[in-house]
């Protein structure tokens, strides 16, 4: 079964404008005998696939459904309006919903947001794609409100994007089936987090020292009596550092010592 340690095989599944890759080398750091393989599918796919069995766990977009699915939120995404470079509100460094009021806004079918009411005018037809959806803005058709990073994603030159800080975000996740968290998921699941392989609860933490092991003879008791730092050894210093202390060969003599014989008076 992939994802188990019998496999030595783990799968992730990922959608567009999600980033992986940090995690994917940190893995390949720490478990180089376990091959990760990346799985792209569409937002609107990710969960059937993870469902099947297509992947053993996915970066996903937030909701899913928590009755079936284990889920540890990554990071949101700031929203973005895109519009062609020469539309009226890129005179703005952000817009709001209420701007785009006269403005068609497109919907594509994998759109991300759960929109109670979507702003703008509806567009006659909703696009399939949001690829299809910025060909469309392209052409001057209208607008189409996106994660950041599907903005970038779909980037053209004829295009630009605002931030549109009152719109919903987008939520990104990294998620699983509840009743299948084998252990390549948790490890994957300690690598998100920031584990370190010294943490208790990852399966291969580096080894700690044995705390009952004997002391190097270096640093024994017996190292402290016969070593360079034993107690001969400071007697030996000692002695070494007395001979500076006697008086030097020809230098001043203690009182009472004879000076020398006295010159008698004329």
């Amino acid at each position: 079964m992939t994802g188990s340690a019998a496999s030595l095989s783990f799968r992730l599944a990922y959608v567009p404008g999600t980033t992986p890759g940090k995690w994917v080398r940190i893995w390949a750091e720490r478990f180089p005998d376990v091959p990760l393989g990346l799985v792209p599918v569409p937002a609107a796919e990710a969960c059937d696939v993870l469902r099947d069995g297509g992947a053993d766990a996915g970066i996903v977009r937030l909701p899913v459904d928590r009755t079936v699915f284990s889920a540890i939120p990554l990071y949101t995404e700031t929203t973005v309006v895109v519009v062609p470079k020469d539309h009226v509100v890129t005179a703005a460094d952000e817009v709001t919903l209420a701007d785009l009021a006269d403005d068609v806004v497109f919907r594509p079918l994998d759109d991300v947001f759960g929109w109670e009411r979507p702003p703008g005018l509806p567009a006659v037809e909703r696009p399939a794609t949001t690829a299809d959806a910025v060909e469309l803005v392209a052409a001057g058709v209208g607008l189409l409100l996106v994660p950041q990073s599907l903005a970038r994603l779909h980037h053209r030159r004829d295009l630009t994007y605002r931030p549109v800080p009152d719109a919903p975000q987008s939520g990104v996740a990294l998620s699983w089936p509840q009743d299948a968290t084998t252990d390549l998921v948790d490890d994957f699941i300690g690598v998100v987090r920031g584990r370190t392989v010294n943490s208790t609860r990852g399966r291969t933490p580096a080894q700690t020292p044995d705390s009952g092991r004997k002391p190097s003879a270096g640093k024994s008791g017996a190292g402290k009596t016969g070593g360079g730092k034993s107690g001969a050894g400071k007697a030996q210093g000692a002695s070494g550092r007395s001979g500076a202390a006697q008086p030097k060969s020809g230098g001043r003599k203690p009182p009472g010592a004879r000076r020398g014989t006295p010159r008698r008076r004329p």
